[in-house]
């Protein structure tokens, strides 16, 4: 099988802080776990006024990508975002 590296590419990245508009939106907890889409553990939850407990994501070419406590976002040149979980940020990524 061919080895590859990574190339070095340069990004911005800010870890993942609630009430910043980083987030492409919000979907309800009980539908993150009852779909089954993810292992939820450590999955950011946030209780709204109404009592009803959502669930940010950011939504890229890759699908509906749920924000996990301490994870980075990382955006590309062309608007692309990921999201990044702060051990593999510390071993992918160095400031500049």
């Amino acid at each position: 099988m061919q080895k590859y590296r990574r190339s070095a590419l340069e990004v911005e990245a800010r870890k993942y802080e609630l009430d910043q508009g980083m987030e492409d939106g919000f979907e309800l907890w009980t539908k993150v776990v009852t779909n089954g889409w993810i292992v939820a553990d450590g999955v950011v939850k946030v209780t709204r006024p109404d009592g009803a407990i959502v669930c940010p994501f950011i939504q890229n070419r890759r699908g509906v990508i749920f924000i996990r406590e301490g994870d980075y976002i990382i955006y590309e040149d062309l608007g692309e975002r990921h999201v990044c979980g702060q051990d593999k940020f510390d071993e992918r990524y160095k400031p500049l």
